[in-house]
C-alpha cells in the first residue's frame, strides 16, 4: 500500500493469473455474462469445411496434478492451411465460419479442457517447405507469470511430423513426443478426439517455445 494512502483503503489482492484471468478473458466460465459476443469459443463453428476433430487434455504441474484454473488460447490454420490473418495472401478464401482462434478453460473440478475444430492443413515455413499440421497453444494459470507458448502436432501425421522444420530443431527425439497428440476414435461416432497433455515440469515436461 502507498504510504500516504488513506488507512481505510485495502491493498488490491495480488495474483499472477486466476481468478482475474477468467473474469477478464472468459467471464462466462467465471459465472458472469459477457457484453456482446462470447469471449471464449471454438476456432471453427459447426458446418465449417474440413475434417471435424475434438482436442482435449489437461495441464499438469510438476507433481502430475491437473491445474483447475488454466486458461488456454489456440490459433490454427484452416483445413487448407490458410490463416484468417491479413498477412496470409489466401485469407480472403477462408470460410467465414472459421475464426482460427479459440479460448477454452480447464474444468474447475477436474482440470479437463476440450474444444472442437477442423483439422488444420500444412502451412508454409518461412525458410521454404511446409510445416506439419499443428495448433498453437498459449497457457496461463495461477503461478505462471508469463504465458507459455507451445504447439500440438497430430499423432496420425507421422510423415509430415518427421519433415517438420520446427520439430527438427528439437535435438532429443523423445522431447518431440511431448508435442504429439494421441488420436482416439470417438466410440459414439463423433469426431476423432486428439488427447494432449501439457506438462509444466518434470522428466516429460512439454517443449515450450520462445516467441
Amino acid at each position: 500500500m502507498t504510504p500516504n494512502a488513506p488507512r481505510y483503503l485495502k491493498e488490491t489482492p495480488s495474483q499472477t493469473a486466476g481468478p482475474y484471468v477468467h473474469i477478464g478473458l472468459a467471464p462466462e466460465a467465471a459465472g458472469l455474462r459477457a457484453v456482446g459476443r462470447p469471449l471464449a469459443g471454438d476456432p471453427a463453428a459447426p458446418g465449417c469445411p474440413g475434417p471435424r476433430i475434438a482436442v482435449e487434455g489437461v495441464v499438469l504441474d510438476g507433481t502430475g496434478t491437473p491445474l483447475r484454473d488454466a486458461l488456454i488460447e489456440v490459433w490454427q490454420a484452416d483445413h487448407m492451411g490458410r490463416h484468417r490473418h491479413p498477412e496470409d495472401p489466401r485469407a480472403a478464401e477462408v470460410d467465414p465460419r472459421f475464426r482460427g482462434f479459440g479460448r477454452v478453460c480447464a474444468g474447475f473440478e477436474d482440470g479437463l479442457w476440450r474444444f472442437e475444430t477442423v483439422k488444420p492443413g500444412p502451412v508454409p515455413w518461412p525458410g521454404g517447405g511446409l510445416q506439419a499440421p499443428h495448433i498453437t497453444f498459449w497457457i496461463v494459470a495461477r503461478g505462471i507469470n508469463m504465458g507459455l507458448h507451445t504447439r500440438m502436432y497430430f499423432g496420425d501425421e507421422p510423415e509430415a511430423n518427421a519433415a517438420d522444420p520446427l520439430l527438427a530443431m528439437i535435438e532429443q527425439p523423445s522431447r518431440r513426443e511431448t508435442l504429439i497428440s494421441r488420436p482416439e476414435p470417438d466410440p459414439g461416432g463423433g469426431p476423432t478426439v486428439h488427447r494432449f497433455e501439457i506438462r509444466l515440469q518434470g522428466p516429460l515436461e512439454t517443449v515450450f517455445l520462445d516467441v
